[in-house]
């Protein structure tokens, strides 16, 4: 158990030397690959072999859900017919710890001839691909945490956290927002939060609970049974929201011993309810109720008239919880 734990803790010890060495890396060339990048007319094309190749795909999908344009190309398979996916408009970065890659090595005449602008990532600054690239990132480190030095271990990390602070600095360079992020994440649960307004999760229409003023607490009562939101508003002859009646009213009504069915309803609703608008996040909502510990609420326009209404239901089956 001990060695086990102490072969742990020595793997993330050395692996924490190897992000903190990276500072260096930050220099005059990670300005100009940045640089370079964000005036790209084409893609960002990844590549790299092994290990390396995992890594060089990961940051290329980075790359592209932050705003760059970018994909990943094998480099074995580049030299039997996807080569024809470069331009001489993209950029390519190229991964190999050691730099001498021979599959990753062997693309450079061909992508040169192209006219593609080359970023090597490499360990070795001294090596083939660092030396005919246009731009090197130092990605070495000190030793691996693999005790045979053999198993790419401090290096793909080192390599992984390059990448992701290339992705970073080009997402903020671009003033690339949340709501950009989300349209390339329309699927995800982060897209949903994002993208999805009060508007389209809402009840509107006729599914809104609402009764005049003029109603009786018996009606309110059958209303918000009906629209079953837990709630219903009331209104004045002009529309306009003067008040909201839920559950947990007539449950303190109850408790209070204060309930005539024949009063009108305005003698039980609360005044200067929690609203929201319809252009509102509906991640915003949530929090707002969240906040507020309120589990529905209206949806007014400028002038206070009910648009739809909603509750903590509607957020948790459009996915926004």
């Amino acid at each position: 158990m001990k060695l086990l734990t102490e072969s742990a803790l020595n793997v993330i010890k050395i692996e924490q030397r190897a992000i903190e060495n990276l500072s260096q890396a930050i220099n005059e060339n990670f300005v100009a690959a940045c640089q370079q990048i964000l005036k790209c007319d084409g893609r960002v094309i990844v590549t790299g072999m092994g290990k390396s190749g995992h890594i060089a795909n990961k940051i290329a999908a980075t790359l592209a859900s932050t705003g760059t344009p970018s994909f990943y190309v094998h480099p074995g398979e580049a030299s039997h017919g996807d080569l024809g996916m470069f331009t001489k408009h993209d950029v390519v970065l190229a991964l190999s710890n050691s730099g001498e890659t021979s599959e990753v090595v062997s693309l450079l005449p061909v992508l040169k001839r192209l006219g593609c602008f080359i970023i090597a990532m490499t360990g070795n600054r001294n090596s083939s691909l660092s030396k005919n690239a246009d731009i090197h990132l130092d990605a070495s480190v000190q030793e691996e945490a693999c005790p045979l030095g053999l198993a790419p271990t401090a290096s793909t990390t080192a390599s992984l956290v390059l990448g992701d602070a290339l992705a970073v600095s080009l997402l903020e360079a671009r003033g690339f927002t949340a709501e950009d992020f989300a349209l390339s994440h329309p699927g995800g649960s982060l897209g949903r939060k994002l993208l999805l307004t009060n508007k389209d999760i809402m009840h509107s229409g006729d599914r809104i609970p609402l009764v005049p003023q003029t109603a009786t607490l018996k009606q309110a009562i059958i209303e918000m049974s009906a629209k079953g939101l837990g709630m219903t508003g009331v209104i004045d002859d002009n529309n306009t929201l003067l008040g909201i009646f839920t559950d947990g009213d007539l449950r303190r009504c109850l408790d209070n011993n204060i309930l005539n069915p024949e009063h009108v309803i305005t003698e039980y609703m609360t005044t200067n309810s929690v609203c929201s608008s319809d252009n509102v996040l509906a991640a915003e909502t949530l929090k707002i109720m969240e906040d507020k510990k309120i589990n529905s609420l209206f949806i007014v326009n400028d002038v206070n008239q009910p648009t739809g209404a909603l509750n903590m239901h509607d957020l948790l089956k459009a996915g926004v919880i």
